[in-house]
């Protein structure tokens, strides 16, 4: 039974990350500056999109499985993300993320 409400626009975001790199990966598309080109977006906000592959599996896995918005505002953004796709080690992203879902609850 599907919940009632929207898919988070990040939840979006993070399948299309995937999406575009098993298309880089089976060789459709050659890089991330064709994906830009075809999607008619700039390659900074394909990079911004891809650079939710770097944080660790069981973080984009919880992104992916957000419960849907039944109201106007998403409880996680990609604003959010943005200060922990910046951070390098897993462990530190652990601890940031905690904190953004205990803030958004």
């Amino acid at each position: 039974m599907r919940l009632p409400g929207r898919v988070p626009r990040v939840s979006r975001l993070m399948a299309l990350a995937i999406r575009f790199d098993q298309l880089v990966r089976d060789g459709v598309v050659a890089d991330q500056v064709e994906l830009a080109r075809l999607g008619r977006v700039s390659r900074a906000r394909v990079t911004q999109i891809m650079n939710l592959l770097s944080l660790p599996p069981d973080i984009q896995e919880a992104i992916l499985f957000l419960d849907p918005i039944a109201k106007w505002r998403d409880r996680v953004t990609e604003w959010n993300l943005r200060s922990l796709v910046a951070v390098i080690d897993w462990q530190t992203q652990q601890k940031m993320w905690s904190s953004i879902v205990a803030a958004e609850n």
